[in-house]
């Protein structure tokens, strides 16, 4: 069940726009998220080729170091027309090709992977895993796709990664252009963690 009081939940993950966008889901639910590098935990190796072994394999790393329960979140942008790249890469899709690893380099060596093609459907997907222990014999799962479509110039300043390259029809603007509030309602990890919200009231933790 979701506890009432304020319980503390390591974030298997150092990047601050997820721990915004966690924190701020969250909060209401009366879990406060601390990132694991608060907790001196260093970053857990990623060499599955799933999203959902990966972030396993976060979660109970950083419920190893800490002792405490532990969420971990694998996700990234998945295209299509590019056999599902970058997938699981999609945070140093840049620097597997030769480039830097960063928001801009993994934009543009995207943008001209998709030149001469007419498919430009995208998904982003997050999985997560929840262990209370690191040998938690039945973490909890769950998945969120958010669909769209990736468009060549960026547009908008809000959030991180490729946001301001994937386009929404449905909104009619990019996700960068979203107020972060109505990011946090619609993303792939909000529909991921509504998901696991629903486990966790099913007397899963």
């Amino acid at each position: 069940m979701v506890h009432t009081e304020a319980r503390e939940v390591v974030l298997a993950s150092n990047n601050e726009g997820k721990l915004r966008e966690f924190s701020a889901i969250l909060a209401d639910a009366g879990i406060r998220m601390v990132a694991q590098g608060e907790l001196g935990v260093p970053e857990a190796e990623e060499p599955h080729i799933t999203f959902v072994e990966n972030a396993l394999a976060k979660a109970r790393h950083a419920s190893q170091h800490t002792g405490r329960p532990a969420l971990a979140d694998d996700s990234g942008l998945c295209v299509p027309a590019l056999g599902g790249a970058p997938g699981v890469y999609s945070a140093r899709y840049a620097s597997m090709g030769g480039g830097e690893k960063s928001d801009l380099a993994n934009n543009m060596r995207l943008v001209s992977h998709l030149q001469g093609i007419d498919d430009h459907r995208a998904f982003y997907v997050a999985v997560l895993v929840y262990v209370e222990g690191p040998d938690d014999p039945c973490p909890l799962v769950a998945e969120g796709r958010w669909h769209g479509k990736i468009i060549a110039e960026p547009r908008g300043g809000n959030g991180f990664g490729y946001d301001p390259h994937f386009w929404l029809p449905e909104e009619g603007c990019t996700v960068a252009e979203l107020d972060p509030a109505q990011k946090n309602r619609s993303s792939h990890r909000a529909r991921a963690l509504a998901r696991l919200l629903d486990q966790l009231r099913e007397g899963g933790a």
